[in-house]
């Protein structure tokens, strides 16, 4: 059966089908048009855990999206498909994860693990590890990059887009992140992790094709992250969350700080979204909750402006859902995921209907 006799069949208003794709969705990843990348790991995490089980929670939790997307209503009908995640990437993500606590506990007591010979050893073989990943996850994004499909990255924590970004820049000369987090993520090489999840955008600034990283909504930060980013100020830009409230206290309103945003960035864009940058109640199991963020509203409107601002967007990565004892992370990780899904589609010409109104 062919894509549209399928589309002619599917009835969109009755329940997710479960044993389909995510979002119910009853189309293979060849009849679909963008495939997510799921991956499901969290070796360097310090404080909460839970990241590497976000894509199943969100898969789950899918199931219950309605298709009928007030922005989008025929988005359903491009097709999204989420890949299974290579099963030894789960496996690998516990054992190194296992294998890095004691590390992290042994610096939190003021030891050096360059003098430790067993955690040293221990320490390499993580890292190892990790640039494997990133290589595996380059590899797989550019499999489906040369068969034509749109391709997005679902974490995991905020370390694993990092193989994603350079597949990203075998294909791209010049592209930017729209970069939203209550985090900076410049630490360098943070408790000795070579790609620690803190250190994800220290590690993208790396990648020479990536010429400019927006930070929006930034709320905690360290010293070290401070001085990175004064090094680069014409490769980073920061929006606090602090200056960016100040603001509209004063104010100026979301639309103008969207398009100064916006304004900020290169012609080819890259979306990456740690889901801490919502308000802890949209996310409250995600590892390193902070105190202020987003409303769902005001990230969904700055995508959905970019979207239509003339730039062009080229994929994007939503990281650190950890799902907590009832559904409500998944919840919400679903339906920003399908919103990104339709934001990636209206940004490429696909054609995702016309807005519904009321």
């Amino acid at each position: 059966m062919n894509k549209q006799d399928i589309i002619q069949q599917f009835d969109p208003s009755k329940p997710g089908l479960a044993t389909a794709t995510v979002f119910g969705l009853p189309f293979s990843a060849e009849q679909s048009e963008i495939i997510v990348i799921p991956v499901p790991w969290e070796v360097t995490v310090s404080y909460g855990a839970g990241a590497s089980k976000g894509p199943e929670a969100i898969l789950e939790a899918s199931f219950q999206v309605d298709l009928m997307h007030q922005q989008f209503p025929d988005l359903w009908k491009q097709g999204i498909y989420l890949l299974d995640a290579p099963k030894h990437w789960k496996k690998q993500s516990k054992k190194f994860k296992k294998m890095a606590q004691p590390i992290i506990a042994f610096q939190e007591e003021g030891g050096e693990v360059s003098k430790h010979a067993d955690l040293y050893k221990d320490l390499k073989k993580i890292n190892q590890a990790c640039a494997n990943l990133h290589q595996e996850v380059q590899q797989l994004t550019n499999e489906w990059l040369a068969k034509g499909k749109k391709v997005v990255l679902l974490g995991g924590d905020h370390s694993t887009p990092l193989g994603y970004y350079k597949a990203m820049a075998e294909h791209h000369e010049n592209f930017g992140i729209l970069h939203l987090d209550a985090h900076m993520d410049y630490r360098i090489a943070y408790e000795d992790f070579t790609y620690s999840h803190a250190s994800i955008m220290y590690n993208t600034l790396q990648i020479p094709q990536v010429s400019k990283i927006v930070s929006v909504g930034i709320r905690d930060f360290c010293e070290e992250e401070v001085q990175v980013v004064h090094n680069h100020p014409n490769r980073t830009k920061i929006f606090t969350d602090a200056d960016l409230k100040r603001e509209q206290m004063q104010g100026k309103t979301w639309h103008q700080q969207c398009e100064e945003i916006i304004a900020q960035l290169p012609q080819k864009v890259l979306i990456s979204f740690d889901i801490d940058g919502l308000l802890p109640w949209y996310c409250p199991n995600t590892g390193t909750p902070v105190p202020g963020g987003f409303t769902f509203e005001q990230a969904t409107y700055l995508f959905d402006l970019l979207a239509v601002s003339g730039k062009q967007i080229i994929g994007f990565d939503l990281v650190e859902v950890a799902p907590g004892e009832d559904d409500w992370d998944g919840n919400v990780g679903a339906r920003m995921l399908y919103h990104m899904c339709g934001v990636l589609a209206k940004n490429q010409g696909m054609a995702v209907g016309t807005p519904i109104q009321f």
